[in-house]
Order: C-alpha cells, then sequence, then structure tokens
C-alpha cells in the first residue's frame, strides 16, 4: 500500500485467447507494461514509463534537486513581463564592471 492510500485488489481470470494472447482491458490501453517470468511459471505485469537514455540525467542528484528547486519556484512566482530595456542596461553595466576588474 503506497501513501496511505488502500489499494483494492480485484483477482481475476482471463483465457489466452489461441493467438496467445490476453486482453487486460481498456484502463491498460497504450500502457507499457514490464513482463516477468518467474521461475514458479508465474508472471508479474508491472506498469513502466520509458526515461529516454538523453533525459535520465533530470532524475539524477544533483540535477533532481535543481530542477525540482526550480519547479518550487516557478510555482511561487507567477510569469511576469520583462522590462528588456532594463535587462539590457543591467546587462551592460556588468559587462562594464567586469572589463573595469580585469
Amino acid at each position: 500500500m503506497s501513501q496511505g492510500r488502500a489499494q483494492k485488489l480485484v483477482d481475476e481470470v482471463k483465457v489466452v485467447g489461441r493467438s496467445g494472447q490476453i486482453s487486460l482491458g481498456k484502463r491498460f490501453a497504450g500502457k507499457r507494461l514490464r513482463v516477468e517470468h518467474r521461475d514458479d511459471g508465474s508472471i508479474v505485469l508491472t506498469s513502466v514509463i520509458v526515461v529516454p537514455e538523453s533525459e535520465l540525467w533530470t532524475l539524477k542528484e544533483p540535477h533532481r534537486s535543481r530542477i525540482n528547486r526550480g519547479l518550487a519556484w516557478a510555482g511561487g512566482n507567477p510569469p511576469a513581463e520583462t522590462d528588456l530595456g532594463a535587462l539590457t542596461r543591467k546587462a551592460a553595466t556588468r559587462r562594464s564592471r567586469r572589463g573595469a576588474r580585469r
């Protein structure tokens, strides 16, 4: 049982058709399932989400925490119109300060 919610367990009997297929019902339509064949002959189906390898880094630390912090910030700060003139002036001021330090 996950996160305090009771899960309703329902036993069903399915018949494998001549083609070797079974129907799990519409609620599984389009889902990806991992099929685990156990030594005792049982089969366990687990609903999974596939993450492309190129995006796997987003689930690992420190990136995961940084992404979560950014999402939390975005949730608490509504979007606002950017004053491009002020942004340009601020960037120019920073560039001139860096040049003076060198």
